[in-house]
């Protein structure tokens, strides 16, 4: 027998998912400043290797890139008029294959 009124499961829900949160909030250690959201959230501590960060600090991807070139084949993509060479693709594969195989251990 049930006396007084009906509770809203919804707010019963939010009111014990917030108490929840809190006392977790008040009981866990300080973690330090993430930069990265997706490890934030999973309270993971993220570490960079040396090695990652001198190839950041040297990695200049746009010096790489034919701009003209990317142009030409986007517009090529849009036109319908690009073309792949697909001689010129399995011989560029097979040519870095026989490299690769030619190549001693552990280099």
């Amino acid at each position: 027998m049930k006396i007084g009124p009906t509770p809203d499961p919804a707010a019963s829900l939010t009111q014990a998912g917030t108490a929840k949160q809190t006392k977790q909030a008040s009981t866990a250690a300080p973690a330090a400043p993430v930069k990265d959201a997706s490890s934030a959230a999973a309270g993971l501590p993220v570490t960079v290797s040396v090695l990652a960060r001198a190839l950041d600090k040297n990695a200049s991807p746009l010096d790489d890139i034919d701009s003209a070139k990317v142009d030409s084949v986007r517009t090529a993509i849009s036109d319908g008029t690009f073309t792949v060479d697909a001689e010129a693709i399995a011989g560029k594969l097979l040519s870095n294959a026989q490299e690769l195989l030619s190549r001693p251990p552990g280099h």
